[in-house]
């Protein structure tokens, strides 16, 4: 499988990198996290909560304030299988859906077993982080899909009813591959997608998301990377309902100044399409971070799934120092996530040092097994 060219990995191109990386990653779990606590309410109720301008911080919610959902859960598993697909390319078993849904089948047992097993070698470093085995509203499609060890594919999907977010938002990742083609990028998303979330719009909606946190990663604007992702849903059966919304999140933008009602009417519905699409609105309009992802929660829908859409796309077009200092400082994970970012950034800029054919870093596979 042909990935595209290899980028030229100068000082300066990888610290870009890096900060984009740890920029989506960042941003999806801030996102989640100041979502979640409003996910269930309306905006009225939100701004009876927290008055007329709504969630500005970390709110409290039944796992303390900051605390992330299941969706950034398995956005750190997807790293995690990237890298390990990475690793496992140099035995010749190059299979990188397989790899997601091995990486997506330890996220399971977090969901079921008291805390981790340390006879499971085999399992690499981030499955034996006793944090993630807090269960945070796992969806029932997610636990259904990685319930058993059938993975769901394009000819044999996994739940076809299913139309939520849930996979596109644990698609941001994929978008950090910017050595691969945008196509191969829009693809593994969506084989990934459909083994949870069988329905077009959902893994159609998880491609375009990680065809745009790849343009964004690669350094183009908003604007370029949506129009990217729309021309490659295009060639997809079945496309027209995400289609629509992004082209409607682009037509709001020329509505006059952003509000929550115009948010909430992008992503109200509960499907993958409307989430994607209000986070996109949000991303282009918000004067900054805060702005942006303010947006991206104060609504009546699914407030969560929106924040880590929007803060996985914020953080990819600006990096990491424009996060704000103090939702960094108080978001739940942070140095996982900050060691996952920068293992899969060395991996993807190094990767040849750490497990190449001339030398291997034994704590490197220790971390990430090939089995």
């Amino acid at each position: 499988m042909s990935t595209g060219a290899a980028p030229v990995w100068g000082r300066a191109e990888q610290q870009d990198f890096r900060s984009r990386v740890r920029g989506t990653l960042l941003g999806a779990a801030i996102g989640d996290a100041l979502g979640a606590p409003v996910a269930p309410l309306t905006l009225d109720d939100i701004r009876a909560r927290h008055g007329a301008g709504g969630v500005t911080a970390f709110a409290e919610g039944p796992a303390g304030r900051g605390a992330v959902t299941s969706c950034t859960q398995l956005i750190l598993f997807t790293v995690d299988g990237l890298i390990r697909a990475q690793v496992r390319r140099d035995t010749g078993a190059w299979h990188p859906p397989t790899d997601l849904h091995r990486a997506y089948r330890r996220w399971s047992a977090t969901q079921f077993d008291w805390g981790p097993d340390e006879r499971r070698a085999e399992d690499g470093w981030l499955a034996r982080e006793e944090w993630l085995y807090a269960r945070r509203g796992p969806l029932r499609a997610c636990l259904t899909g990685f319930g058993d060890s059938t993975m769901g594919t394009m000819d044999a999907p996994k739940n076809p009813g299913e139309r939520g977010p849930a996979a596109a938002v644990r698609s941001a990742p994929f978008g950090l591959l910017v050595g691969w083609e945008p196509q191969l990028v829009a693809q593994l998303a969506v084989e990934c997608a459909v083994q949870t979330h069988g329905h077009p719009a959902a893994y159609l909606a998880a491609g375009a998301h990680a065809v745009i946190v790849h343009g964004l990663a690669r350094g183009e604007g908003m604007d370029g990377a949506v129009q990217r992702a729309l021309a490659l849903l295009a060639a997809r059966q079945g496309h027209q309902d995400v289609t629509d919304a992004l082209q409607h999140a682009l037509g709001a933008v020329r509505q006059g100044m952003p509000t929550p009602a115009r948010v909430e009417e992008l992503a109200l519905g509960g499907g993958a399409e409307g989430a994607l699409a209000a986070a996109v609105y949000c991303a282009l309009v918000g004067d900054d971070i805060r702005h942006g992802l303010a947006l991206a929660v104060n609504h009546g829908g699914d407030s969560a799934s929106c924040g880590a859409l929007a803060g996985a796309l914020l953080g990819a077009l600006h990096g990491e120092t424009a996060l704000p200092p103090a939702w960094l400082a108080e978001v739940e994970g942070r140095p996982t996530v900050l060691q996952l970012a920068d293992d899969f950034a060395m991996e993807m800029t190094q990767g040849p040092a750490l497990h190449g054919p001339a030398q291997a870093s034994g704590a490197w596979l220790a971390r990430y097994p090939r089995a």
